[in-house]
């Protein structure tokens, strides 16, 4: 067996034994290349279970936490999913396999223009990647199926519960710090929402407003 098609065999079987089991999204994960998605001094521990820093002092999730946030959000074939926190690309391009539309955000320019070269690179046409405050979403393309939010608020934000269809799915970090987070789940019901925890998570703050790079 190859090394590549080796590694490739360890990372999924990795993601497997962490609970990552949705046959779609375990597909989507062995499509896109984390090793895409990580430069410089990072680039050869792109296939280890680790958070690893990008650049605006920012982070690529573990593969682990993305495979279970993206089997958490549920989403289905028809679906046009919000992203908030574009980072490095990756969970945006795991989820374009995954769904019809994709729309990204950050606040930090530099972060989209670089995750667009890859998308591009990768052939990945259904993502738009916008620089903007992910904290207020998308109104413009409202609603969504489907929000995943990549950073930690305090609580879940007014302005993306409103932008949740009805039935729709939200998942997001929760928590007034870095080191006592949890991952919720949110279903939009026609008469309000309902809320799962699901586990504990360490994020990003989610920071409101424009980054200047």
């Amino acid at each position: 067996m190859t090394e590549p098609a080796e590694r490739k065999m360890r990372f999924l079987y990795g993601l497997r034994s962490k609970g990552v089991t949705d046959a779609r999204v375990l597909t989507a994960m062995e499509r896109i290349d984390r090793g895409a998605f990580v430069r410089g001094i990072f680039a050869e521990r792109a296939y280890e279970d680790m958070p690893l820093p990008i650049a605006c002092g920012q982070t690529i999730s573990q593969p682990t936490v993305v495979g279970l946030m993206t089997q958490a959000l549920a989403v289905s074939p028809r679906d046009k999913v919000l992203e908030v926190g574009t980072g490095s690309g990756y969970q945006a391009a795991i989820l374009s396999q995954l769904a019809r539309r994709v729309y990204t955000v950050d606040r930090h320019r530099r972060l989209v223009r670089e995750a667009e070269a890859v998308f591009q690179s990768l052939g990945l046409t259904n993502i738009t990647a916008i620089a903007a405050d992910g904290s207020h979403g998308l109104p413009d393309q409202a609603p969504f199926d489907r929000i995943l939010v990549t950073a930690a608020p305090e609580d879940p934000p007014g302005p993306l519960l409103a932008q949740l269809r009805i039935g729709g799915i939200m998942v997001v970090p929760v928590g007034q710090s870095d080191t006592v987070q949890s991952l919720i789940k949110v279903t939009r019901q026609p008469h309000g929402y309902d809320y799962d925890e699901l586990r504990p998570v360490r994020f990003v703050p989610l920071v409101e407003g424009l980054a200047q790079d």
